[in-house]
């Protein structure tokens, strides 16, 4: 047994660009991908990859160079998932909802040599390279070059815009055909890097493997049951943890890749209908796009479409809702750092005997790991004791296996933090139920999930802090009938004499963050309910923000009729004490 060895036939790095090159083999004609007036066969798009990583080499692209891209599930994006890492660079795919700043930030910190972008996000781009460019000036950061600026046009009816000579369609007419990307010689290479956005003051660069890429692409289209040659579509933005790993995992399967610009009402719809879509990832924030859809946006589903959704806990009700419709949904919890979904909400067979109002609430839950990980648990970090399976006791969610990441991007301090005694810690808090399925109940960290995007309420309120005006700040999650949850800021001012509106507080706002960070309503309060210790009580103020109604006709935050004094919490002894102790 000892004398037997590793070699080339018996070990083969994991990566998933093998994806590929057996879909071309297998499913050579079936078609691949469909934008618009677009179509492509498997041939064609695993020769458009080769002729783009090609292209990448001959602009001096090596082993580990980050290639940037700001671009919405386009042909293009979906490409570079493959042809990005054939050339040996590592992909980092930008959220089109980030503003110049943070996206400047990312080509820093990345030190990005090819910023590929859409002919739609060429302002916001510019913007950013402006940023890029002064922040340099201001550093005298010597040893970093600005990257090649190259433009992804429309494939389907080219705008002519141009941001340099080069566009990505030339980059794939000139590129080699034969050339079949570079060899993957160690699994643990880096495939892709992502950055959080929300969960610290600063994004945070999580980096993949190839190894870790690949395992999870496998455990997903297995939990999920995707079988061979499904239609997927793109609701989800494929700069969410690479699409959670389905921009691989369709290839694997031989499925049809269907591309929307937009995740509108009519266009979802009218591509359910026409393309037969049997797939598609969403936040439940899609739930209410297709729910609250027109009669005229709507159109006749033929197929059993499959949803796996996942970003914030959806509600019961709005599951039951979306069965009504005629989707089947699947639940699954996951973040930047697990390579996307990490639990699924695996379905059994027997609960189908129970009533639909229970199934929805089992479906609700986050579930259990995928095949990749190793372990799942919850633990009193403090003590490391796993808590008891009772649905009841919560502590942090904790992760161990090969589908996690290698760590923050030059960032070790951070990296070490997340891997404590040999579990990756989440930062969310959940229980354990009796028969094994996990549920989150809070966030640890604050962390306001808006629409499947993950907000910090520490970096609100730093932005909100720069207000002359403003003395304390405190943001907390509050209900959104479309969002979910969306950030409600508490504010006290300097001096009672300030006459600053909540308009010239959002307008601030506007001015220093993404749009879907600015709070949905600001409320002004003498003093912020403290703690014996001066803490600030963010329970306290989640009340208040609970019974907020926000209108999303009129944009506008009104206040449920519901009796509050903003000193209450200073009314008695008796009560103060009894907060101190919260």
């Amino acid at each position: 047994m000892d004398r037997l060895t590793k070699c080339p036939a018996n070990y083969v790095p994991l990566t998933p660009l093998t994806f590929i090159k057996r879909a071309a083999i297998v499913y050579t004609n079936r078609t691949s991908v469909i934008y618009a007036g677009v179509r492509f066969t498997w041939r064609q798009t695993y020769q458009r990859c080769c002729r783009f990583a090609s292209s990448l080499r001959s602009l001096n692209i090596v082993k580990n160079d980050v290639i940037s891209v700001l671009a919405p599930n386009v042909p293009a994006l979906y490409e570079m998932h493959f042809a990005v890492p054939m050339a040996g660079a590592v992909l980092n795919a930008i959220n089109t909802r980030l503003d110049a700043k943070n996206i400047a930030t990312i080509l820093h910190h990345s030190e990005a040599k090819v910023f590929f972008v859409d002919y739609q996000y060429v302002p916001l781009a510019s913007e950013a390279v402006r940023l890029l460019v002064a922040d340099l000036e201001h550093t005298s950061a010597a040893n970093y070059a600005m990257p090649l600026v190259i433009v992804i046009d429309d494939i389907h009816k080219p705008t002519g815009v141009r941001l340099g000579k080069l566009e990505y369609e030339q980059l794939i007419h000139h590129g080699d055909p034969r050339y079949f990307g570079e060899e993957v010689e160690n699994e643990w290479d880096s495939i892709a890097l992502n950055y959080t956005s929300g969960t610290t003051s600063a994004p945070k660069g999580v980096v993949y493997s190839h190894r870790g890429a690949f395992l999870s692409t496998m455990s997903l289209i297995q939990g999920w049951e995707m079988s061979t040659e499904p239609v997927y579509m793109w609701s989800l933005p494929m700069f969410h943890c690479n699409g959670w790993t389905f921009t691989w995992g369709v290839a694997a399967r031989g499925g049809t890749n269907v591309c929307i610009r937009n995740t509108s009402a009519s266009e979802m719809y009218q591509a359910i209908s026409q393309h037969k879509v049997t797939h598609m990832c969403c936040a439940p924030i899609v739930f209410n796009i297709l729910l609250e859809a027109k009669p005229n946006e709507r159109r006749e589903i033929t197929s059993n479409v499959n949803i796996l959704t996942g970003g914030a806990p959806p509600p019961p009700c709005l599951l039951e809702k979306m069965e009504n419709l005629g989707f089947n949904v699947m639940h699954a919890y996951g973040l930047t750092e697990a390579t996307g979904p990490a639990l699924i909400c695996e379905w059994q067979t027997k609960w189908n005997q129970l009533s639909q109002d229970h199934q929805a609430k089992l479906k609700s839950r986050q579930g259990v790991g995928i095949l990749t990980l190793s372990d799942v648990d919850v633990k009193i970090k403090e003590t490391m004791e796993s808590v008891p399976s009772d649905g009841k006791t919560m502590g942090e969610i904790v992760l161990r296996g090969s589908s996690i990441m290698k760590g923050y991007l030059k960032d070790e301090k951070e990296t070490e933090k997340a891997f404590h005694k040999g579990w990756f810690f989440t930062g969310d808090v959940g229980v354990i139920h009796p028969d094994g399925y996990l549920e989150i109940k809070d966030r640890s960290k604050d962390v306001i999930i808006s629409g499947g995007e993950n907000i910090s309420s520490v970096e609100l309120e730093s932005v909100l802090f720069k207000h002359p005006t403003i003395l304390e700040a405190a943001v907390v999650a509050m209900p959104h009938p479309r969002w979910g949850e969306s950030p409600c800021a508490f504010v006290v001012l300097k001096t009672t004499t300030e006459n600053v509106t909540e308009d010239e507080i959002l307008k601030h706002c506007r001015k220093n963050m993404p749009k879907f960070m600015v709070p949905k309503k600001v409320d002004f309060l003498k003093e912020l309910p403290k703690t014996g210790t001066g803490k600030i009580q963010k329970v306290e103020l989640r009340k208040i923000a609970a019974s907020f109604v926000i209108s999303t006709k009129t944009n506008k935050s009104s206040i449920n009729k519901v009796h509050r004094d903003q000193t209450w919490y200073h009314q008695d002894e008796e009560k103060v004490l009894a907060m101190s102790r919260l």
